[in-house]
């Protein structure tokens, strides 16, 4: 190829970058910031914001983990790119704070300012720089306001309870309202997001206006959980909602394309990375921040500060040894986990139950019969085997009960909620013990479960403990082997 020709390939090149950046977010955000890394779920949002910019989606939620590229897209690159393609655009942007929400005014003017932006949409011109304007006084340019010139686009940026009154807004951007686990946890400040949400920002939308919410979840009651329980109502809002866990716990979501326990960004954070960022923070933070299934701060059929710990000076009172199976139906990427629990209780005070081991995986029915066999060597004092008798459990007790004593089938009785807030009382009481989160590394996912129960991804430690508590209800004599 001679000189002539690459230098009309480079232009025919781009020249379709160029309208390639003009019809899609993600294009743009390419053309405007060379080395961008484009993973998945970048794909996946720039669609979604291309339907909100086009006003197909006209109420949508971005819930994802902290450093995960929601800012650059939705805060910087999308107002440039709807001023791009409507220079007469009107857009409301907030965030928790007046400063942060400031610098992403400037962040944008910055990316309407450079070259890419200016060959892309040369139409769209800002202001001039000083305080009152371009030059002849007439369009704002500021680290609150900008206008564009000659159009009617305008761009508002606001902290979290600021005013924004005299203008309408067509695209509301709303990024991250909540600072901090201590705004989070203050239902005053709750309370005045709502409230600032509901009786401001709301009131300044224009015909047929979008809405746009993107967050890190940090409480159940934050404001993603209000509106959502206001799309409940039948003339509420009803929201799209793209929710990215940066684990993925189940296979039921049909715009994630992920495996079971698979990271969000591999690039950059990996399984190694997030498995130290867990222990760093805590289950608890761990389920709202970076798997956006904040659990409740209270309510919920089960409360995290109702568990107890036992020490090993409590193990010397035990009785009533017994292990409690959950079986799943198949063993499948997304099928229900295997649990199998070691409980007993304390002689002089029988109320009391002590969860003492757990075995938890997903396994074929083999596998199955495998994991009762090792726990009943290693808990040669569990009387009683509770065995659910359903799924593969009916399966399983038929070819243990005459190779390991003590098989019980268990024919449960009600729904799983029914069973659970059957022993709500037993938990809430102090009567159920179970290990400190550095004696086993189960622990802090029992608890998770429990405290995130019926809501959560998974139920099967919920369904071992309610069973085995159930037992002991039922059951407050102390039993013998074959009784």
């Amino acid at each position: 190829m001679n000189r002539l020709d690459k230098d009309t390939a480079a232009a025919v090149n781009d020249a379709a970058r160029l309208e390639l950046g003009r019809r899609s977010l993600l294009d743009f955000t390419r053309y405007t910031m060379p080395g961008y890394q484009v993973h998945w779920y970048h794909k996946l949002i720039c669609s979604r914001l291309d339907d909100f910019e086009q006003k197909k989606i006209t109420r949508l939620m971005l819930l994802m983990p902290p450093r995960h590229g929601k800012s650059e897209l939705v805060s910087r690159r999308l107002p440039a790119y709807i001023f791009g393609r409507n220079p007469d655009a009107r857009i409301i942007a907030t965030s928790y704070n007046a400063d942060f929400a400031q610098s992403m005014n400037r962040d944008v003017q910055r990316i309407m300012s450079c070259d890419e932006y200016r060959r892309l949409f040369p139409r769209t011109v800002l202001g001039g720089m000083d305080k009152q304007g371009a030059a002849d006084g007439t369009y704002l340019r500021n680290m609150d306001t900008f206008e564009i010139v000659k159009r009617k686009g305008l761009y508002r940026c606001a902290g979290v309870g600021g005013g924004i009154t005299g203008m309408g807004g067509d695209f509301i951007i709303i990024d991250d309202p909540i600072k901090n686990k201590e705004e989070a946890n203050s239902c005053v400040n709750r309370d005045k997001i709502w409230d600032w949400y509901t009786s401001t920002l709301y009131t300044r939308q224009e015909k047929n206006a979008g809405i746009l919410v993107t967050l890190t979840r940090w409480h159940e009651d934050d404001l993603v959980g209000r509106l959502l329980n206001a799309a409940n109502l039948p003339d509420g809002d009803k929201w799209e909602v793209i929710s990215l866990p940066a684990v993925r716990e189940s296979c039921d979501c049909p715009y994630d394309p992920r495996m079971e326990g698979e990271a969000l960004w591999p690039y950059k954070y990996d399984l190694t990375t997030l498995a130290t960022i867990k222990t760093t923070v805590g289950s608890y933070d761990w389920a709202a921040l970076y798997q956006q299934r904040p659990s409740p701060g209270d309510g919920g059929t089960f409360k995290r500060e109702w568990w107890r710990r036992w020490t090993d000076d409590d193990l010397a009172d035990l009785e009533d040894y017994l292990q409690s199976w959950d079986c799943a139906f198949s063993c499948t990427d997304n099928s229900d986990y295997v649990v199998g629990q070691v409980w007993a209780r304390s002689s002089s005070n029988r109320a009391q139950r002590y969860l003492l081991d757990q075995v938890r995986g997903r396994k074929s029915f083999v596998e199955t019969l495998d994991a009762i066999r090792a726990l009943s060597a290693k808990w040669p004092r569990t009387q009683r085997k509770l065995i659910e008798n359903t799924a593969n459990g009916s399966a399983i007790i038929d070819v243990l009960k005459n190779e390991i004593p003590g098989i019980k089938p268990v024919d449960p009785k009600g729904g799983k909620i029914v069973r659970a807030n059957a022993v709500t009382a037993n938990a809430e009481a102090g009567n159920i013990f179970i290990p400190e989160d550095s004696a086993a590394s189960w622990v802090s996912g029992f608890v998770e479960e429990c405290v995130l129960f019926p809501r959560g991804a998974h139920d099967d430690q919920v369904d071992a403990m309610t069973q085995a508590n159930t037992w002991y209800n039922e059951n407050n004599a102390t039993y013998r082997l074959n009784a």
